[in-house]
């Protein structure tokens, strides 16, 4: 049985949908269900709006493009979070409109992600990596966000996750590519692939597998600036890294997670394809019909029928080549709660 310390997993990880209401600014966005940390962004509507992604450690006022390299922005003039609350966050305009996360009646979603306790990690105090790094951590949930100034070379820094993260999403607050570095073919050695791009899986020889306390950054990556990083431990029973052949058939890969999920990140390792987002909310019953890309500001694809939600995993659905993947997902509810309650189907 996939016994699990997290029985509740919305207390970490929740996604949630809303309507615009024509820039009504401020507004509040609750049924978040805790404090958010991370909040990424996406007008399901439309291909005019780019994704946006806040967070507590570089400030909630400031953007990321997750499906652009444009440099950090601050109070965005379409609009920005101001300031974020125990069940939500609050929108409020720029000197322009609130278009960023409100526009006209478009359907908008949420995915949030909570952390919570204040890191920081002077590395010449504790020889702990290379370079001082300080950020939010939630250890329970195995999801820390990071900041640090990279120097010159290739360095380790601090995670604070007292656990070794399976996948690393990082981006110099410059312009700059994100660079996502995760577990494939069972190592975490020399592999990266771009968030903001459809490439394949790269190779840089600088990114050594990470450690329970630190992970390593390339020195071809803006030496001399700002960065901020999300690292992902799994748990068993709420989140999990891996990778998963596709088949080549309709009838396609059956991945076993250890729970139901919430949201599956996948992204194929092995071609050039685009990064693919599927939450509960949107597809609240099988098959999902709506995916939304990562790397493109595209409006939300619908009638899809790409995969199932299972109680233990998912399935594709759909033909997605005879191609690696690799996914990360989070749950809704663990297969056995610890208190031996099973899942139920959807």
């Amino acid at each position: 049985m996939a016994y699990t310390d997290i029985d509740d997993p919305t207390i970490y990880f929740n996604t949630v949908l809303y309507t615009s209401n024509s820039g009504s600014s401020p507004r509040t966005i609750s049924g978040v269900g805790f404090q958010p940390d991370w909040v990424w962004v996406k007008n399901r509507d439309s291909g005019d709006y780019n994704h946006v992604a806040s967070d507590s450690v570089r400030g909630l006022n400031k953007i990321l493009q997750p499906d652009t390299t444009i440099a950090q922005l601050t109070n965005h003039a379409a609009g920005y979070i101001s300031a974020a609350n125990s069940d939500g966050f609050v929108l409020t305009a720029g000197s322009s409109n609130l278009s960023n996360y409100d526009t006209g009646s478009n359907k908008q979603v949420a995915w949030n992600w909570k952390a919570g306790t204040s890191f920081t990690n002077d590395a010449s105090s504790t020889s702990v990596g290379d370079i001082d790094s300080a950020g939010s951590v939630n250890t329970d949930a195995g999801f820390s966000i990071i900041s640090f100034t990279k120097t010159d070379g290739e360095v380790t820094v601090a995670h604070g996750l007292g656990a070794k993260p399976s996948l690393i999403i990082f981006k110099p607050l410059a312009s700059a590519n994100w660079i996502v570095t995760a577990t494939i073919n069972n190592s975490m050695s020399n592999n990266y692939l771009l968030l903001h791009a459809s490439d394949a899986n790269q190779t840089d020889g600088a990114y050594a597998n990470p450690t329970s306390s630190v992970f390593s950054i390339s020195n071809n990556i803006a030496p001399n600036s700002a960065h901020i990083a999300y690292c992902f431990a799994p748990k068993q029973g709420y989140s999990r890294v891996g990778t998963f052949l596709s088949n080549n058939t309709t009838d396609n890969a059956w991945v076993y997670c250890g729970f139901k999920p919430a949201l599956v990140l996948l992204k194929s390792t092995t071609s050039t394809n685009d990064w693919m987002i599927f939450d509960n909310k949107r597809d609240p019953f099988n098959v999902t019909q709506h995916k939304i890309y990562p790397d493109l500001s595209n409006a939300e694809a619908t009638n899809e029928n790409d995969l199932d939600f299972l109680s233990t995993g998912f399935k594709l659905r759909n033909n997605h080549g005879a191609n690696t993947f690799i996914f990360m997902a989070f749950a809704e509810q663990p297969f056995v709660t610890s208190k031996g309650v099973p899942a139920t189907a959807r």
